[in-house]
């Protein structure tokens, strides 16, 4: 029997500006993303049969062909036939901490991982770039999963250009277990409020990544100044989300009173962080967030900053 285990890591966004309307339908992003220590274990383990198999004992994540990590494996099949033919199928175990429909990537990076899994286990040897290139079929954010680390993300989400991060910073994320935001609401929301402010076309998003580049976010990050980098959070998505979540709205509130070095949620929410000059802090400031709101469907928990996306456990 032949398997490997995988680490899938979650992603928190530190800046999201949504640009404008691309012509296939889907919105033109600049994104900063941050791979966090918070992980999924994705185990890949070669079955004597022609099939995909998916197992996972957290009750919200499906095991049919509507699970994202099926669909990776489902994709590598199709583009590679002859490997499973020669090496069999695969069953894919699920293992969850990244808590589900928390705007934290925790389907893409489980996507991410199986394709990382799949290429060792199958001998494909794919570069990352091929890797990325499979998983941007899959899902805007699969192809900054697979790698990881600090980047800056353009178009959809898919084109991605590395920088150097601040490895040093922790967080705490909090969610709601019982609250869940839908993306395409939140699109098609953002797209009916804010419609007009979008900018025309390629030139002018263009133009507007270039500020975003030498910008304060940038700047920071590659300045490895983490008070400046709180100072730059942002996320458009809080425009619409928040007004209709009064939940999480008083939960990013109350967190953002208790200190740290800034608060913001995470890509379409309902998930909030708030960032951290080190451990010690972090768990202070959880600590603080229990004792500030002793409900038992808020879930807590925290992290570090990661430099790598899919890596193999062990």
């Amino acid at each position: 029997m032949r398997l490997y285990s995988l680490l899938a890591a979650a992603k928190i966004n530190l800046y999201l500006e949504i640009v404008g309307s691309r012509p296939d339908g889907f919105h033109e992003l600049i994104m900063v993303m941050q791979s966090v220590s918070l992980c999924d274990r994705i185990t890949v383990r070669s079955i004597g049969v022609d099939e995909i198999r998916v197992r996972c004992e957290h009750p919200l994540v499906p095991a049919d062909e509507t699970n994202l990590a099926y669909r990776a494996a489902a994709l590598i099949k199709e583009r590679f036939p002859a490997a499973m033919a020669q090496l069999g199928g695969v069953e894919i175990t699920i293992e969850k901490q990244i808590p589900v429909g928390a705007g934290l990537a925790g389907g893409s990076a489980n996507a991410a991982a199986v394709l990382v899994g799949l290429d060792l286990l199958w001998n494909l040897g794919l570069t990352q770039s091929e890797l990325q290139e499979l998983g941007a079929e899959l899902g805007s954010d699969v192809p900054f999963c697979v790698s990881g680390g600090t980047a800056i993300a353009t178009g959809r989400g898919e084109q991605l250009d590395a920088i150097s991060g601040i490895d040093t910073l922790h967080v705490v994320i909090a969610k709601y277990e019982a609250e869940f935001v839908s993306t395409p609401w939140a699109y098609q929301t953002y797209r009916a409020e804010y419609g007009d402010t979008y900018l025309a076309g390629v030139k002018d998003w263009q133009a507007r990544q270039a500020e975003v580049r030498s910008g304060g976010m940038v700047r920071a990050v590659a300045h490895r100044d983490a008070q400046d980098l709180a100072q730059h959070l942002c996320n458009d998505f809080e425009k619409v989300v928040l007004p209709a979540h009064p939940k999480t709205a008083a939960l990013k509130a109350t967190m953002a009173e208790l200190g740290g070095l800034g608060t913001l949620m995470s890509g379409s929410g309902p998930s909030v962080f708030t960032l951290a000059e080190s451990e010690a802090q972090a768990e202070e400031l959880a600590t603080k967030l229990r004792s500030a709101l002793p409900d038992p469907d808020l879930g807590i928990w925290t992290a570090r900053f990661a430099s790598s996306g899919v890596q193999l456990d062990g």
